[in-house]
C-alpha cells in the first residue's frame, strides 16, 4: 500500500508541473490505470484535455502513440492492415496506431462511427483482428481519449457500446483566477513545461501496482451494495439505459483502487460512493422525458443511490 501511495504522490507531482490545480482529475486517471481501464476526458476546448493526457503518458515509461481523430481517418489506420510481400507472396501485418501501451485518442468524437467502432475489440480485449488473424497489444494497454461536448459542431456522439468500454469519464473544468495566473507565469517566455517531464515508473512497475489492486478485500455486503445500485438504475423511470454488468465490475475495481490509495486493504461503502459518478454517469442514457425536464445523468445517479441501503458491516 505504501508503494501505491508513493506512486500516487510522485505522479501527481510530476503531472502538476504542467497541469495546475487538477489533482482530482489526475487521481481519477491514476485509479483507471491501476484498474487497467480506459479514460474519456470530456470538456470544452482549451482547458487542457490533451495536455493532461500527454503529461500522464510522459510520466510513464511506456510506448506512446497519439491518434488525431478526423472525419477522414479509417479503421485500418487504427487497427493496422495486411499487405502482400511480393518477395515471399505472403500477407504481412502492418501495425496500426493502436499498437502501443498508451494510446492518446485525441478528439475521438470527430471521426465517423465506423472508425470509432474499430476500437471496440481492442478496448475490451486488448487485441485486434485483421484478416482473420488476432494480434495482442503490448501490456499495459491504456486508451486516453479526449472529446468535446456532443453539442459542438462537427462531432459524432459515441455509441453506448463505446462509452461502456471507457472505465471512467473525467472533466477538467476552467481554472480559478489564481490557477490561471500560475499557468500564465509558467508559460512566460520560452518555457516549455511539457518538454521537461521525465518518466517516474516503468511498465513493469505499473503491472505490479495493478496486481496490488486485486488484493484489496471486498466484503459480500459491499458487493451487494454495488449490485443494488445497478439494479435500481435499471428500474428508474428517468433512465432508458441503466448500469450494465461491465459497469458494476468497473465500479468494484475503482473502489478497490480508491481504498488502496487511502491506505486500506478493504473496500468501504464510501469508496463506492466516491467512485460512482466518474465510473457510472457517462454510461447512463436518460429517457426522453428526463431530457425534456433538463435532468442530468449525475442528478439521476444521485437519486438512484439514495434509494439503495448503505451497508453497515463491511469486513
Amino acid at each position: 500500500m505504501q508503494v501505491t501511495q508513493r506512486f500516487a504522490q510522485m505522479l501527481t507531482k510530476n503531472v502538476g508541473t504542467v497541469i495546475v490545480g487538477k489533482q482530482d482529475a489526475v487521481e481519477l486517471m491514476m485509479i483507471a490505470i491501476l484498474c487497467r481501464g480506459h479514460v474519456l476526458i470530456e470538456d470544452v476546448p482549451g482547458v487542457g484535455k490533451t495536455t493532461l493526457a500527454s503529461a500522464l503518458a510522459r510520466s510513464l515509461d511506456c510506448s506512446f502513440k497519439r491518434i488525431q481523430f478526423t472525419p477522414d481517418i479509417t479503421p485500418s489506420d487504427i487497427t493496422g492492415f495486411s499487405i502482400v510481400n511480393f518477395k515471399t507472396g505472403e500477407l504481412e501485418y502492418r501495425q496500426g496506431l493502436v499498437m502501443s501501451q498508451i494510446v492518446l485518442a485525441d478528439e475521438i468524437n470527430r471521426t465517423s462511427p465506423k472508425t470509432q467502432s474499430s476500437l471496440l475489440e481492442v478496448m475490451e480485449e486488448g487485441q485486434v483482428t485483421v484478416d482473420g488473424t488476432t494480434y495482442q497489444t503490448p501490456k499495459p494497454f491504456i486508451v486516453l481519449a479526449t472529446q468535446n461536448p456532443v453539442d459542438f459542431v462537427g462531432t459524432y456522439p459515441l455509441p453506448e457500446a463505446q462509452l461502456d468500454r471507457f472505465f471512467m469519464r473525467v472533466s477538467i473544468g476552467y481554472p480559478t483566477p489564481e490557477e490561471e495566473c500560475d499557468i500564465l507565469e509558467r508559460y512566460t517566455g520560452s518555457a516549455r513545461p511539457m518538454q521537461e517531464l521525465s518518466p517516474i515508473c516503468t511498465s513493469n512497475d505499473i503491472l505490479l501496482l495493478q496486481q496490488q489492486v486485486e488484493t484489496v478485500y471486498t466484503s459480500k455486503e459491499v458487493r451487494a451494495y454495488i449490485s443494488g445500485i445497478a439494479a435500481a438504475s435499471r428500474k428508474n423511470g428517468a433512465l432508458q439505459l441503466g448500469v450494465s454488468t461491465r459497469a458494476a465490475i468497473s465500479l468494484l475495481k475503482a473502489a478497490q483502487a480508491r481504498a488502496l490509495l487511502d491506505g486500506r486493504d478493504f473496500v468501504a461503502p464510501e469508496d463506492v460512493q466516491r467512485m460512482a459518478e466518474p465510473v457510472l454517469a457517462h454510461r447512463l442514457v436518460l429517457s426522453a422525458e428526463a431530457r425534456m425536464r433538463n435532468m442530468t445523468a449525475q442528478k439521476v445517479l444521485q437519486n438512484v443511490m439514495g434509494t439503495v441501503q448503505v451497508p453497515v458491516k463491511v469486513k
